[in-house]
């Protein structure tokens, strides 16, 4: 499969301008602590000391997953379709927070264990109806992931903004994204397997075993597409093509939580240089995600405690990506506002 050529965003001469700039504004050095490096984040996506951002967009992905046989969620596979509904009813906390952020929102099925029929406010890529159950056989075959992973890059083709968000929906999809965590960090497993939508401590056991078992089942699996395509979901998969290609539209990617940032994990290892790309909206309260981002060498705005998914995360960081860039196109700089700087 061809990938998107994603190039490093790091000019030596912008990021000295971006500094200038950034250090020329009325305010101590560094007091806008994050905002400052989330501007030069920005500032280096787009080549330029005004960065700005356009209609602002948030993709969710939803799949279900074959591994709910294993009993590893609190929750019926039916709530993947139920939520979807609900989401396209306007219903869902995304929804609120999009429509606050004054953010487009678009449901993507990406391979959900339901039959939606034709409806307009739905975009359909379903690969097949659900993964197969990755503790007996890989979760889908080679051509369905670069199916589901073409199907992402094309849906981020027709966006006409310039930054992304990524959220998701799949019941059994904390249980694929700790094992790509495990695989691709080498973290173990026990510190990869969380809550999901609400496992007790038993469940939680039981989720880590039997990932536990399906890595041993399929221990030779190594490279990140087999990773992918053994353990993942159509959503995952479709994420991990969207990623690829909004970096390579020099797009700022915003990252949600556990299940997001695991896409990103196997998309950077396609493509290291995607993570110049990438704003981390929060750590989630989910337990692997603390170590996927410190894996990452990222650092989250928010800490809310939030393990929803859904893209709840990138909307509600939004406003500070819109302040990031305000500040920069807005704010005085000494010589105009005529105030004294710092004496040496």
């Amino acid at each position: 499969m061809h990938f998107p050529k994603i190039h490093p965003t790091y000019d030596t001469a912008l990021a000295a301008a971006l500094d200038a700039h950034i250090n020329n504004k009325t305010k101590p050095l560094g007091s806008l602590g994050i905002l400052e490096s989330v501007a030069k984040t920005i500032g280096l996506i787009q080549q330029t000391t005004q960065p700005q951002l356009t209609l602002p967009s948030i993709l969710v992905f939803a799949g279900d997953h074959g591994i709910v046989a294993e009993n590893v969620s609190a929750y019926p596979q039916s709530v993947t379709w139920q939520m979807v509904e609900n989401f396209l009813a306007q219903g869902a906390a995304i929804n609120v927070f999009a429509r606050q952020n004054g953010c487009v929102l678009h449901i993507v099925d990406a391979g959900v264990n339901h039959d939606f029929g034709l409806r307009g406010d739905l975009l359909d890529r379903k690969v097949a109806f659900g993964t197969c159950n990755f503790a007996q056989q890989p979760a889908m075959t080679m051509e369905q992931c670069v199916v589901a992973m073409r199907h992402g890059m094309e849906l981020v083709v027709a966006l006409e903004g310039n930054v992304v968000g990524f959220g998701e929906m799949g019941i059994g999809n904390t249980t694929a994204a700790a094992a790509i965590m495990h695989k691709v960090t080498g973290a173990v497993v026990a510190d990869c397997v969380g809550a999901g939508a609400g496992s007790p401590v038993a469940g939680i056991l039981h989720k880590q075993k039997v990932i536990e078992n399906a890595v041993t089942h399929h221990i030779s699996v190594s490279d990140p597409l087999d990773i992918l395509s053994t353990f993942g979901g159509f959503e995952i998969a479709m994420m991990v093509g969207a990623m690829l290609q909004a970096a390579e539209r020099r797009m700022v990617l915003l990252i949600d939580g556990f299940i997001v940032t695991s896409a990103l994990l196997i998309a950077a290892r396609l493509q290291p240089a995607i993570l110049d790309y990438c704003i981390f909206s929060h750590c989630s309260e989910e337990r692997g995600h603390q170590r996927m981002l410190a894996y990452l060498g990222a650092r989250p705005l928010l800490q809310l405690d939030l393990r929803l998914g859904e893209g709840t995360g990138c909307a509600l960081a939004l406003p500070l990506l819109q302040a990031s860039v305000n500040f920069m196109s807005e704010m005085a700089t000494f010589e105009s506002a005529q105030v004294s700087e710092k004496m040496e």
